[in-house]
């Protein structure tokens, strides 16, 4: 990873759109911060293109695109549980809500999950499922390091009693995910590319850039041609396969807006 200053000016003027993490990326200390929420509305002002794309729920993330004047947050779509499931926004057209799973298939898993996160908290002692997985509609959450703490070890306990019952797994700086379907943050940004603009991502990575932090962050830190990781994900590089080109120096929601600040810059 080379510092964001490394990044060519050349590289940051034909950036047309942003997709970024949220948590711990966005936010700090589980809130979005007065620096990273300028940074979004100052990208969107610019004629940026600016979508999130978290493991998240789909009802965690409601509030944030529909709702009172306050509490939305300028952004284009959300794409949540790591890209099964987004709202999307088109200039004055009512909020919209995309699957990629029809309705059976959906019902069918989350049948099937319900007996895996019963097996899952009955087997490996005192983990449970993310305080926000109410609003889960195609994936299950396990908190490890939101508000609890888990060692290595039982983070591995969990990860292998998914996947022996067949989900594919990823995690986030604060939670072990599972999910039915060949699902992860590259997929789904192409597929809310196809939905939002009608376009082919893969076309066009020489104008979008991904900012994240985290292990569920690698698929797309492995294929966009500009990719940053904010400081934090230091701690995390011994465990990633895949690393951003480049890293900034402040933490969290001060380092989002460091790659605002360096795009913005060169409009």
């Amino acid at each position: 990873m080379k510092p964001l200053d490394h990044w060519p000016t050349d590289f940051q003027k034909r950036i047309t759109g942003v997709f970024t993490d949220i948590d711990d990326t966005l936010t700090t200390d589980g809130t979005i911060t007065a620096d990273a929420l300028q940074a979004l509305a100052d990208l969107r002002a610019a004629g940026i293109q600016v979508i999130l794309i978290t493991g998240r729920p789909i009802g965690w993330c409601k509030p944030f695109m529909i709702g009172p004047a306050d509490t939305v947050w300028p952004v284009d779509a959300m794409v949540a549980e790591n890209g099964a499931v987004a709202y999307m926004q088109e200039g004055a057209q009512p909020l919209r809500k995309l699957y990629q799973q029809d309705a059976a298939t959906r019902a069918a898993n989350q049948a099937r999950m319900r007996e895996i996160a019963d097996r899952v908290t009955r087997t490996v002692t005192g983990v449970e499922l993310s305080r926000d997985s109410a609003g889960r509609e195609t994936d299950l959450a396990f908190d490890y390091a939101e508000f609890t703490r888990h060692p290595p070890s039982t983070v591995e306990q969990v990860v292998a009693l998914l996947q022996s019952e067949g989900l594919q797994t990823t995690m986030s700086s604060i939670h072990i995910h599972g999910c039915f379907g060949d699902f992860n943050k590259w997929q789904g940004a192409c597929w809310i590319v196809r939905e939002l603009l009608g376009r082919d991502l893969a076309q066009e990575l020489d104008r979008w850039v991904f900012v994240g932090d985290s292990g569920n962050d690698q698929a797309m830190f492995e294929h966009f041609t500009h990719s940053v990781g904010v400081a934090n994900i230091a701690r995390f590089v011994p465990q990633l396969t895949h690393l951003p080109r480049y890293v900034t120096q402040g933490e969290r929601g001060a380092g989002f807006a460091e790659v605002a600040r360096a795009i913005l810059s060169k409009k």
